[in-house]
């Protein structure tokens, strides 16, 4: 038999001293830096504890994050969110801009969760790249950081892969994952929605995270200087990458206060692809374009890349970044109590009867 040939054959079976002819070879040599993995994660330690929060049990080190539903949950139901940040990398690349990226990763998660009423507990994130640059993946893991503080959720785990040969070097990938929880009974679906709620908008801080590719197109074809200044004191650069707005904070004390019945956290589709999600099949949604100052930076994306106004509204959030539906009766004491929070909430638009030819979100 073949294989018993060659144990016949075979100088170490046979006992015969094995001659290291080449150099040995390392994990480094390879194009994995052990040491510089193991630098990070000290970094990120003091970074994760200013997340923690009660019901954390082992968060970064273990082999596995260990967390504890707070009690005050009678019958709690999780709900889990993951996103990336999409091609905004790119830019972030180009301009060198890694520090707000990770409040990004952490927004598109936790704002997810949140339309269901859900209170973000944990996130936890994977960061990919060919060459481990500490520097660069410190400032990108301050950013989920703080993205983690903003929504009151704790940085508990993630996974660092450097992988030579998958990404040119200077780039890396992101992705993140947020679990939170909800009562059973609090579950917000849409389901309650009726002709004659209002619908009230919150304003986004940029184009978020969503339609990047656009955005670059565009970019490319219109060649700006992206330091010039632009929008008072910003520059255009700043503009395009300025951070996802994270809602978790006034949200939460609204549904304290008041009945909730459907919100849609505006990402990739824009108002007519993602209010949608929450309505009932008998009734839609007619927002009213004028109920909001579009920000600048969409009227220049309109302008330079000659974006028909359909298109606009499909792709981007043209500055609303979450929906909020409420019965009539409510809208007073909801836009008090977001404007307390620091949410300038407007109303945007009502709820009607819908007709079987009538699309469920229309922009008018």
């Amino acid at each position: 038999m073949a294989h018993s040939t060659t144990a016949q054959h075979s100088p170490a079976l046979l006992g015969t001293p094995y001659q290291m002819t080449q150099e040995s070879l390392s994990y480094r040599d390879a194009g994995v830096d052990i040491d510089a993995g193991d630098q990070l994660v000290e970094r990120i330690k003091p970074l994760a504890r200013k997340t923690m929060r009660e019901g954390v049990l082992a968060g970064i080190g273990g082999f596995g994050a260990l967390f504890e539903v707070p009690g005050r949950y009678r019958q709690p139901v999780l709900v889990s969110g993951t996103d990336g940040v999409g091609t905004k990398l790119k830019l972030a690349f180009q301009l060198r801009q890694h520090d707000t990226i990770g409040i990004d990763l952490v927004a598109m998660s936790v704002n997810d969760i949140l339309v269901q009423g859900a209170e973000p507990l944990f996130f936890l994130d994977y960061f990919a790249c060919g060459r481990l640059d500490v520097d660069v993946a410190t400032d990108v893991v301050k950013g989920i950081a703080r993205g983690c503080e903003l929504a009151g959720c704790a940085l508990i785990g993630g996974e660092t892969a450097e992988m030579p040969g998958m990404y040119p070097d200077g780039e890396y990938d992101l992705a993140g994952f947020a679990v939170g929880v909800v009562e059973k009974a609090a579950i917000i679906d849409g389901a309650t929605i009726v002709p004659g709620d209002v619908v009230l908008g919150l304003p986004s801080s940029g184009a978020h995270s969503n339609g990047y590719s656009l955005v670059r197109k565009i970019i490319a074809r219109a060649q700006p200087d992206l330091d010039l200044a632009f929008d008072g004191e910003r520059t255009l650069g700043d503009a395009i990458m300025a951070p996802t707005r994270i809602y978790v904070q006034p949200l939460l004390a609204l549904l304290r206060a008041l009945p909730v019945k459907g919100m849609a956290h505006i990402t990739g589709g824009g108002l007519t692809g993602n209010v949608p999600r929450i309505l009932p099949a008998h009734v839609r949604a007619e927002i009213v374009q004028a109920a909001w100052p579009r920000p600048q930076l969409f009227e220049w994306l309109q302008r330079e890349g000659g974006v028909a106004e359909s298109e606009m509204h499909r792709v981007f959030n043209c500055g609303i970044g979450m929906v909020v539906v409420v019965a009539r009766e409510c809208v007073q004491q909801a836009t008090q109590i977001l404007r307390d929070a620091g949410e300038p909430a407007l109303v945007i638009g009502s709820i009607k009867v819908r007709r079987d030819d009538e699309a469920p979100t229309t922009v008018v």
